[in-house]
């Protein structure tokens, strides 16, 4: 299957499963902002055909990047990583995974991150929806902190407004997969 069949594929499914429009109806976003529209990508990333059409697609994004671990915030980051991994372990060079937890474990080591995450690492950062970057920034942030070099941003789906520049501002690409307009 061609890439951009793998995409169509995936961008069906996202409409299926993941995307909510109404004319009446706001949704309220993890950005604070209210929109028409809605995508709720866990029904794609929680289907066996959505999830491996997206670690397909992300994994050959990440064949481009000199990185070593993939990872990214909780929730939306754990199964996109996960996908990508399993897919990575067939290739020249497997990914190892982390995710950031939203709040700091309350037992063990009290830590903001699981897996495997090595002080000084290239990372690239997954997300399943950018809006304004900021929950992007959460994982950039925490892993920055682990002295780790933030390779690229892969989103699933881009809603254009103001990611791609609150990241480029902090001197990191987004690559998004899909945006709004192809769900238009």
């Amino acid at each position: 299957m061609t890439d951009s069949s793998k995409r169509e594929q995936l961008r069906r499914i996202i409409t299926e499963r993941s995307f909510e429009y109404s004319a009446e109806k706001k949704f309220r976003l993890a950005s604070g902002k209210m929109s028409n529209y809605y995508f709720d990508l866990k029904p794609t990333m929680l289907d066996p055909t959505g999830l491996d059409l997206l670690a397909d697609l992300i994994l050959e994004r990440t064949a481009r990047i000199d990185a070593q671990y993939i990872g990214g915030l909780e929730m939306g980051a754990v199964p996109i990583a996960i996908g990508v991994l399993l897919k990575s372990r067939e290739t020249r060079h497997p990914l190892q995974g982390f995710w950031v937890r939203k709040a700091p474990k309350d037992h063990g080591t009290k830590s903001l991150t699981d897996g495997y995450l090595p002080e000084g690492a290239r990372v690239i950062i997954v997300d399943d929806v950018t809006t304004s970057g900021n929950s992007v920034m959460q994982a950039i942030d925490e892993v920055r902190r682990h002295n780790c070099k933030i390779a690229a941003v892969i989103t699933v789906v881009d809603r254009l407004e103001g990611a791609k520049e609150t990241l480029a501002a902090a001197g990191i690409d987004l690559v998004a997969l899909f945006t709004t307009k192809d769900f238009a």
